[in-house]
């Protein structure tokens, strides 16, 4: 039997060389935001030739070993790169069914109705891509505040948009990866108990900040009828999505490991329901940029070497999302899914909702700024919106009180995913 490669691993000081190149991408995204793609893109080039050319990976030397971390990740790639695309367009169909223009007339008076509005966002991330979910939530806050939104108001939407994302495999792009990565979504719900924890924190502050600087303001003006239809397309796909996934770990395990099965699911229901609600296909060439970017961050954190890491544990979960709020989740995510250890619940809530504590910390606080670009200043996210920092830490602190730390086995492929009871007794 063949020895296996052993890479050799370049250290400066302590720390691997690898991950001192990883920093450096991730801190050219958060410098240069006008940049992103190319900085993505570059990055995993040189990552690569570092590794072909200097220590090689596990599974070999030179482009070879580098083609053979690519050709044993396809499958993550490919079902991310399909449920990007995917919920791109269901995003859209949830906005075009004129369900978001209605709900504004729902609001209470008061600093209630901006309460309000922060739990209708945090819902609809819970099955809307949280981008998606801030974007309109900046936009029914625009309207029923006159455009004179707040800029701690404005970080309560985006944390409102990542906390209701943390605990819902398909809210959040970080709890997407760790449900095609092969976590149990009922381990990823746990997130819930910190993220209701932090939204009743920052949500009621925030909302007494903005009804202090501009009050509920009611259009009188009825919003358009809803389209039936587009919401029927919308929970289809969501349905199918998660119904297939289910099927798939119960009856046919090997499958998840074999083929993109929830990826394909969202495409193939797309294309199904097309002839009752057209799909915006105009959006993909836009929505392809972004996914490329994602793509890249994930592909250079296959390659680094996750062994060198500190143990999984619940401070250094903590601290991840304190570092998610500067540097992307994405690739912190697939670290930890590398890694393993950890305790999903608390990691999903830690990676999706600490990036809202900068307003680059997150895709969804990088769109809404384009929205409002006032809130581009880290200095005035942090001064006016410092009751998301208290919440992340509050709902943290609730969720190790109330279940502890309890980490989940590493993640092998080619090993069936460890099931509840409940879906057990399917078999």
């Amino acid at each position: 039997m063949t020895a296996a490669f052993v890479p050799q691993i370049v250290m400066l000081g302590p720390v691997p060389l690898d991950f001192i190149l990883f920093a450096c991408v991730l801190l050219g995204i958060a410098l240069f935001h006008h940049y992103t793609f190319q900085v993505a893109v570059s990055g995993l080039v040189v990552i690569a030739l570092y590794k072909a050319l200097i220590t090689g990976t596990p599974l070999g030397a030179g482009f070879g070993g580098v083609f053979a971390v690519f050709a044993h990740e396809w499958i993550t790639l490919a079902n991310l790169f399909c449920l990007l695309m995917g919920f791109a367009l269901l995003s859209k169909h949830f906005e075009d069914s004129h369900v978001p223009a209605a709900l504004p007339r729902f609001l209470p008076e008061g600093w209630k109705g901006g309460f309000v509005l922060l739990v209708i966002v945090f819902v609809l991330s819970s099955f809307l891509d949280n981008i998606a979910a801030a974007l309109i939530g900046g936009t029914m806050a625009a309207a029923v505040y006159k455009g004179k939104v707040h800029i701690g108001y404005l970080a309560a939407i985006v944390a409102a948009s990542n906390a209701g994302g943390s605990g819902s495999v398909v809210g959040d792009t970080t709890t997407t990866m760790m449900w095609i990565d092969g976590v149990n979504p009922l381990e990823v719900l746990d997130a819930y108990i910190a993220a209701f924890v932090a939204l009743a924190i920052f949500g009621f502050i925030a909302a007494r900040q903005q009804h202090a600087h501009a009050p509920i303001v009611r259009d009188t003006v009825a919003p358009p009828p809803i389209d039936r239809g587009r919401l029927f397309v919308v929970a289809f796909i969501l349905v199918t999505a998660v119904g297939a996934n289910v099927v798939a770990n119960v009856y046919y395990p090997a499958a998840i490991d074999s083929f993109p099965v929830i990826g394909a699911t969202v495409v193939a229901a797309l294309l199904v329901t097309a002839p009752l609600r057209k799909p915006d296909w105009s959006l993909l060439p836009a929505s392809l940029k972004g996914t490329i970017f994602l793509l890249c961050l994930v592909s250079c954190a296959s390659l680094m070497p996750v062994e060198k890491l500190p143990p999984a544990s619940w401070p250094s979960t903590m601290g991840l999302g304190f570092v998610s709020a500067v540097f992307d989740n994405i690739p912190l995510t697939a670290l930890a899914l590398r890694q393993g250890g950890y305790d999903w619940g608390m990691l999903a809530y830690a990676v999706g909702f600490g990036g809202s504590m900068i307003w680059f910390g997150s895709s969804a606080g990088v769109a809404l700024s384009n929205q409002f670009p006032e809130a581009r200043s880290v200095g005035l996210w942090l001064r006016h919106g410092w009751a998301v920092v208290v919440g992340y830490v509050a709902g943290f602190l609730v969720l190790l009180m109330i279940l502890g730390w309890h980490p989940g086995p590493k993640r092998v492929k080619g090993q069936p995913v460890p099931l509840p009871p409940a879906l057990q007794q399917l078999r």
